[in-house]
């Protein structure tokens, strides 16, 4: 198992459009053969500020997952409301062992 939790903060102006566009990925998303979970989730005291959380089989799934139609356009979309840089942190499980 391989997680990233990918950090992004909108512009005010973007954020329905941007939970739009990231719910549309993460359906996609989650039809891909290497994605266990694809959560999209916004903070609660800052609504300009989400979290992308991946899960994947293993790290080549993000590989795949980036060659899609539908990440290439997530990517595209998210450029224009974005207030910043995308921060990526990478995971792997300690507990449970067989995930």
């Amino acid at each position: 198992m391989f997680v990233l939790h990918i950090n992004v903060k909108v512009k005010h102006q973007f954020i329905e459009e941007f939970k739009q566009i990231c719910v549309e990925n993460a359906k996609n998303s989650v039809k891909e053969p290497l994605i266990k979970r694809f959560d999209v989730l916004q903070q609660s005291d800052d609504p300009t500020r989400f979290v992308l959380v991946e899960a994947y089989t293993d790290e080549s799934g993000v590989e795949q997952h980036k060659k899609t139609a539908h990440y290439n356009n997530w990517r595209k979309e998210a450029e224009r409301m974005v207030d910043g840089e995308r921060i990526r942190t990478k995971f792997e499980p300690v507990w449970p062992e067989n995930y």
